[in-house]
């Protein structure tokens, strides 16, 4: 393997403007995880008191970066998989067994995608306690954000998890049809892959 090959994968365009967008707002989110635990530590044993609102907060932006970033961490392969009856396949069946699986698992995320949507809007008159008393505590008044948005996440994280598969189940059908290797049969003959 040559250098090219082991350096990460860049994109221009479109795509990878969604990969940096995503990558920093998910950083961005981890940031400020770090961060409200840090003053709730800081309160709770410098000043005696606690920061009643951080652990519900800081639990809504987990949930919403784990969404977010479920299409990076498919891409970069680090979803848990079975392998044992794949590895023992050909190849070309090991291709077509891992294109037969990616269908159900489209469907799946096809319906979390929509009964997400369903199962937010059902809270639209719920607001985040969070939210509500930071914002009542800085301006006087609640801030009455809908607890649908921490809700919605499932749908976003789902649909573009759907999108990330779909696009690599296109472009492996696309390499099998062409008889081209795909970078997992690579790795797999290069004995990167168990």
């Amino acid at each position: 393997m040559n250098a090219n090959e082991a350096a990460p994968e860049r994109r221009g365009g479109i795509v990878g403007l969604y990969e940096s967008f995503i990558r920093f707002v998910g950083g961005c989110m981890l940031g400020a995880i770090v961060a409200i635990m840090i003053a709730q530590v800081a309160a709770r044993y410098v000043f005696g008191s606690s920061l009643i609102w951080a652990e519900e907060l800081c639990r809504y932006i987990m949930v919403w970066m784990t969404f977010l970033l479920l299409g990076t961490s498919y891409k970069a392969g680090e979803f848990v998989s079975l392998e044992m009856l794949p590895a023992s396949l050909p190849v070309a069946a090991r291709r077509v067994v891992r294109i037969v699986m990616a269908v159900p698992t489209l469907v799946f995320l096809a319906l979390m995608t929509w009964a997400g949507w369903v199962y937010a809007s059902r809270f639209d008159h719920q607001t985040i306690p969070a939210l509500d008393f930071i914002w009542e505590s800085l301006t006087g008044e609640p801030l009455s954000l809908s607890i649908r948005w921490i809700y919605v996440s499932v749908s976003i994280g789902c649909g573009l998890l759907f999108l990330h598969i779909l696009v690599d189940l296109a472009l492996r059908t696309g390499r099998l049809v062409r008889g081209e290797p795909d970078a997992t049969a690579i790795k797999a003959d290069a004995g990167e892959v168990a």
